[in-house]
């Protein structure tokens, strides 16, 4: 198909939201911005803004990922205030045709477009091809998708509520932290500690079980003193949550039967850099008992590249009805 442009292209988070402009079929994206949600109203409000700052009109199509369910016309974010209607925002803008999906189904789909330099490995060993890719990706809060192949070269992208899952423990320790923020959250879902809040839940629970006074961190807090090692229970809480995403990761791997390998997004692991212990997560990834050998030979890649869902937000206008 070649067709719908130029095109507007988002990818709304829970905290930013990110704009692209795409102005023909294969062409690069332009005028990419990150935009604080906080700093709009809405998503009407924030997408008007910035075409105006750019200088663009009259989009075409408009391809949004954006972080929650979709289940209809109306949509309302997971972890933002915003809500709207998908008709009356295609209206606002005189759009031929809006899409909205579920944002890390807009990263899946930019996965076959992914070049080397875009990915780190995270051992492992060789994809199969053509098989089924999982990807996670914790940020705001925990994406969940994958894709899907139809033993042709074609893949189908995944849209579901995977980070809110219930998350289990693996040893006596994690059962005591577990225990503890079960005082705080009905449901401890993996979201709960894989998440940016999650650093937070996570920090406080440890100064909790070594009877620490917790001090009013942010998750920025946590990330920082984890990587300068300043703070002993912030470089605990770091280890607990690569301990989660190891087993979280390989769940949806034996789940998925995700040959083609796992993919993870998301802008909590890449700040890390250091403090995150990939031989830990490939412990607790390939921790499956009688599918060990098989999830050790299982490639993992931590995506790199700073705006791939925008991407699979154009893709998404080509391949989905």
């Amino acid at each position: 198909m070649n067709q719908g442009f130029p095109r507007l292209l988002g990818d709304i988070g829970g905290t930013n939201a990110r704009w692209a402009w795409q102005a023909s079929a294969g062409a690069d994206l332009e005028d990419i911005s990150v935009q604080p949600c906080g700093a709009s109203a809405s998503l009407q409000e924030s997408a008007l803004s910035y075409l105006r700052s750019h200088g663009r009109h009259d989009p075409q199509w408009a391809g949004i990922g954006i972080a929650t369910v979709i289940t209809g016309d109306e949509v309302r974010m997971t972890n933002n205030d915003w809500r709207f209607s998908i008709a009356e925002f295609q209206r606002a803008l005189g759009l031929q045709r809006c899409l909205v999906i579920n944002d890390f189904t807009s990263l899946a789909l930019s996965l076959p477009a992914l070049k080397p330099s875009d990915l780190r490995a995270v051992g492992g060993g060789a994809p199969v091809a053509g098989q089924t890719i999982g990807l996670l990706g914790p940020g705001t809060g925990l994406g969940v998708s994958g894709l899907i192949s139809d033993g042709q070269g074609n893949f189908t992208a995944l849209s579901g509520e995977g980070g809110h899952v219930t998350l289990a423990a693996t040893d006596d320790s994690e059962a005591a932290l577990l225990s503890i923020l079960r005082k705080t959250f009905f449901h401890v879902s993996a979201e709960r500690v894989l998440s940016g809040p999650g650093l937070v839940n996570l920090y406080n629970a440890v100064c909790a079980l070594e009877g620490k006074p917790a001090q009013p961190f942010s998750p920025a807090d946590v990330t920082d003193k984890a990587i300068t090692k300043s703070d002993a229970q912030c470089v605990v809480a770091i280890e607990y949550f690569t301990r989660f995403l190891g087993s979280v990761a390989g769940n949806l791997a034996l789940t998925l039967g995700s040959l083609g390998g796992m993919y993870l997004g998301g802008g909590i692991v890449p700040r890390l850099g250091d403090a995150f212990d990939e031989a830990l997560f490939r412990q607790q990834f390939e921790a499956k008992g009688r599918y060990q050998a098989l999830l050790q030979g299982l490639p993992v890649w931590l995506i790199t590249a700073s705006t791939p869902a925008l991407v699979g937000a154009s893709r998404a206008l080509d391949v989905l009805p």
